[in-house]
């Protein structure tokens, strides 16, 4: 990419993601920063699955990338990058949490699928809990106190995305980013999912992953501190609309191989305003 590239305003407004609501509630610095780091994350993730190029020219680009956030900006050309590079000394946060993101997205360039939990988590936490860790740094978290929330909401976020796209990723990639291991044990094939049907087994396997992402979802909550609470309003907006999506898979009876579970906008803008008003309320009380 060069400096002709979209800008981050630009790739965040195309993605029409649920984190143009979330970012509603920042200052508008934060704000900015945010998007840079969305825009980044957007980039190095579509590099990574551009199917339609060599899985070699893949990895060699992400290479570069991967060198440039650790060596401020050296070898790529590129707008969204140039403020990418800056977040670490702004926010205080290792130039290390960019890389992780990096290794992150380039394993899904060979992806073989996960045998068990722990490997699937070691996933999680570099494309999502890295995430919540630079975002909490840029939503304004003093120092470490939000670590714990950030890691635990990543791999709640995550894993409602796999549950979300787990028709979609078949279809469209033929991944399954469940283990391996689970499948087996609720009697549920890999080919049986490639071809969208639901064994006897699906709706337990389904149950089962929900109550795990709904646990990470409260170890979350209740890790957050009382005080930090203002600075993560952002991060507690996207949790309140990945938990609902969580929840309404669920509701709907995880209907997951025909479908992708979303919120209706009404019922976002109500999620939205809710936490704006709190964010004014405490611009002017606190």
């Amino acid at each position: 990419m060069s400096k002709g590239s979209l800008s981050s305003a630009e790739i965040a407004k195309k993605s029409r993601s649920n984190l143009a609501f979330a970012l509603a509630c920042l200052p508008k610095e934060r704000r900015k920063d945010m998007v840079s780091f969305y825009a980044f994350c957007r980039i190095v993730d579509d590099i990574a699955d551009a199917d339609d190029r060599p899985a070699e020219e893949r990895r060699a680009e992400l290479a570069k990338w991967r060198h440039a956030v650790l060596n401020h900006g050296e070898g790529v050309s590129d707008v969204v990058l140039d403020e990418v590079v800056k977040l670490p000394a702004r926010h205080d946060l290792p130039a290390q949490w960019l890389a992780e993101v990096i290794d992150g997205v380039a394993s899904d360039i060979d992806f073989a699928g996960y045998e068990t939990l722990d490997e699937l988590l070691a996933y999680c936490y570099k494309v999502a809990s890295v995430v919540g860790l630079v975002s909490a740094r840029i939503f304004g978290a003093t120092g470490t106190t939000c670590d714990d929330y950030a890691v635990k909401l990543g791999y709640a976020f995550q894993l409602t995305n796999i549950l979300r796209d787990v028709g979609q990723d078949a279809k469209e990639n033929a991944r399954i980013y469940l283990p391996a291991e689970e499948l087996r044990r609720f009697g549920v094939t890999r080919q049986a999912i490639l071809r969208s049907e639901q064994e006897p087994g699906f709706q337990a396997l389904m149950e089962f992953q929900h109550q795990r992402a709904s646990q990470l979802y409260q170890e979350a909550y209740a890790s957050l501190p009382v005080k930090e609470q203002g600075h993560m309003i952002a991060a507690r907006m996207m949790a309140d609309i990945y938990h609902r999506i969580l929840d309404q898979m669920k509701e709907t009876g995880f209907q997951v191989l025909e479908r992708r579970e979303r919120l209706s906008t009404p019922r976002k803008a109500l999620i939205l305003a809710r936490y704006i008003g709190e964010a004014w309320v405490r611009k002017f009380f606190d």
